[in-house]
């Protein structure tokens, strides 16, 4: 059997979807609930014991001060939800160092349309923080933003608003996912998924991946993680994933793999067609093959090694000169889990930095700024689920 082949088998195995994740319980959180009717997803989950002393990596005090950023970002999201369930941000994708603005994000809400990516992004912070529908301080947030999801569900299994693509339809894909694996008991939500994960694996290409809109020859391996790991979360839960359909993704990945020269073991932005083995150098394109390969269960140092110590160079660069970019968040949502899943060491000096940044640029509102990007519910939203991996309530952090 090949490498590839073993691989995709064991990610796909049948497997008992897992039982749902809820926030550790003890005594004075229960005494609460009888009292006052809340539950332990919400404001009570920071009550957990492992949760109030935090990560290793990080003092008690820098945890502390996470937390509370955590919160602020959650409030300030809460506050900025538009009545139908998402928020309001610009629709379009990179354009090397920019973002190229297809449709505006105030003409979309004008239009009572919304971004689906963003909005699921936005519920993923909450999910992160184990709030659920209809739980805890932030269950009605979390309620809105699950019925504009599912309700942007065509018939086709495409996940679209205001113009979103295939980016949004991932993240999407993996906020309902993770809806359901927390909280079973929606059918509506299952068969949702099922419509969407059959839209992505009908639009996978020959060569293996996925690219901004569906039913496109091209790919590459931003867009193909993004599908990669919403397939991952779908199949989580008992959802099935075509052999065939992660086999030939993860090739795609490995095929992207440098073999040779100054920049071996690091992975292209894109294979073929315009553009094809050019970038091979780029943070988020690195992390998010990292990621893929990490999530699949890939344990050879020998293809993790070069991309961590990239990264680790790397951040640097972002921090200093792409804070408020696109490229910080985006990136760091995938550096974030891959270098988590890798764990040790260097994971501590990751998140120490990381969160240091992060608390440095939140802006008194509880919101960070995106000046190149889809816009701040992006950034917050990002930033927001950064802070509150250690948590581990979303499955698709979990190690």
């Amino acid at each position: 059997m090949s490498a590839l082949l073993w691989l995709a088998s064991s990610l796909l195995a049948p497997q008992v979807p897992p039982r749902p994740v809820v926030a550790p319980r003890d005594p004075s959180v229960e005494a609460r609930e009888a009292t006052t009717g809340a539950t332990a997803a919400g404001t009570d989950v920071d009550d957990d014991v492992a949760v109030r002393e935090g990560p290793a990596g990080l003092s008690p005090d820098t945890w502390e001060r996470a937390r509370e950023a955590s919160d602020r970002a959650l409030a300030w999201l809460a506050a900025t939800q538009s009545p139908r369930g998402y928020w309001v941000a610009d629709v379009g994708h990179k354009q090397e160092y920019d973002y190229l603005v297809l449709r505006d994000g105030a003409a979309n809400d004008a239009a009572g349309e919304g971004h689906v990516g963003v909005a699921a992004i936005c519920g993923l912070a909450f999910l992160a923080g184990g709030h659920l529908p209809d739980r805890g301080r932030y269950g009605a947030v979390v309620r809105r933003t699950l019925d504009y999801v599912l309700a942007q569900v065509s018939d086709s299994g495409m996940i679209s608003d205001g113009g979103t693509r295939m980016y949004s339809h991932a993240f999407a894909m993996l906020f309902l996912a993770e809806v359901h694996g927390m909280d079973p008991g929606h059918p509506q939500l299952r068969e949702a998924l099922e419509r969407a994960v059959h839209l992505v694996v009908d639009c996978q290409n020959q060569q293996g991946g996925w690219r901004y809109n569906a039913f496109t020859t091209e790919a590459d391996m931003s867009v193909t993680v993004c599908q990669l790991q919403a397939l991952r979360a779908a199949r989580n839960i008992g959802i099935r994933v075509p052999l065939q359909t992660i086999d030939d993704a993860m090739a795609y990945v490995m095929r992207a793999r440098t073999t040779a020269g100054p920049s071996r073991g690091l992975f292209y932005y894109k294979t073929a067609g315009v553009g094809a083995w050019r970038k091979n150098r780029e943070y988020a394109i690195n992390a998010a093959a990292l990621t893929a390969l990490l999530s699949a269960g890939v344990t050879d140092p020998s293809l993790h090694d070069p991309v961590l110590d990239f990264l680790d160079d790397e951040y640097e660069v972002l921090r200093r000169h792409f804070v408020s970019h696109y490229f910080f968040f985006y990136g760091n949502y995938y550096a974030c889990q891959a270098f988590f899943q890798a764990g040790g060491p260097r994971y501590e000096r990751f998140q120490a930095r990381l969160v240091d940044d992060l608390l440095r640029t939140q802006r008194p509102d509880g919101s960070w700024l995106n000046d190149v990007g889809p816009g701040d519910a992006f950034a917050t939203g990002m930033a927001a689920v950064l802070l509150q991996v250690p948590k581990q309530y979303l499955p698709i952090f979990q190690r």
